[in-house]
């Protein structure tokens, strides 16, 4: 059975909406999941699990929350070679370039991603997109 931790952050909970939905679909899997926000991550959740999965909304000009998930997310950056990272958030303009910089980033660390270039829902996540985040979680515990 895989360790799966999800660090996620949420103004609105849309993210959050997500973050439960990925864990439910990776317990479904038979993964052993730890659901976190930022705030009560700590590296040790990271270098402590086979997967980590991060979870991030787009905000102001399309980037992470600055005051508490960015400075996180650098702290750890060190520890993502070859750890197998998933990345998601929810977004309510753009066209998710904050994604594909902060997937491009996980990459140049050398994390080994899953899932494209990540999962993005617009706004508050339907019936559908939570499915889709359970299907991500699940697909994420099997990879």
């Amino acid at each position: 059975m895989s360790k799966m931790t999800v660090i996620y952050w949420s103004q609105t909970g849309n993210t959050e909406a997500m973050a439960k939905a990925i864990a439910q679909g990776a317990e479904a899997a038979g993964a052993e999941v730890k659901l976190l926000t930022v705030s009560e991550s700590s590296e040790a959740d990271v270098t402590g699990s086979d997967l980590v999965a991060f979870g991030c909304p787009a905000m102001g000009a399309e980037v992470l929350e600055e005051d508490e998930f960015e400075p996180f997310f650098t702290a750890i950056e060190g520890k993502l070679a070859g750890k197998k990272v998933a990345l998601f958030g929810s977004y309510g303009w753009g066209d998710g370039q904050w994604m594909r910089d902060w997937w491009d980033r996980a990459e140049r660390d050398g994390a080994v991603l899953y899932g494209g270039e990540g999962l993005m829902v617009n706004e508050t996540p339907d019936d559908e997109g939570l499915e889709r985040c359970r299907a991500f979680g699940g697909g994420f515990a099997g990879a």
